[in-house]
């Protein structure tokens, strides 16, 4: 699935939650992907979303019909921050 394809599945969850910054990084930033890969997805969540976290990656799986691995900018380990900041495809 392209960018664009997944933008477009991906932006009315985050909308919904009140999303205002986010991006895809990893193998689709990279246009590396496999049938098998999963989507890495980065969000700025507002503040106080708590479980809510757990309900967009959810909805996130079941729009894309495949997992996600979502990841908030303020946790993303300061190791890999660079890496995945460079490859990160921002959609919000």
């Amino acid at each position: 699935m392209q960018i664009l394809k997944l933008k477009k599945k991906i932006l009315p969850v985050l909308r919904k939650y009140h999303i205002k910054r986010a991006g895809i990084f990893g193998s689709y930033a990279r246009g590396e992907q496999k049938k098998k890969s999963d989507v890495d997805i980065l969000i700025l969540p507002p503040h106080g979303l708590g479980l809510g976290f757990i309900r967009i990656e959810s909805e996130l799986e079941k729009v894309l019909d495949t997992k996600v691995d979502l990841l908030s900018y303020n946790g993303i380990n300061p190791r890999l921050k660079n890496k995945i900041l460079k490859d990160e495809v921002r959609i919000l």
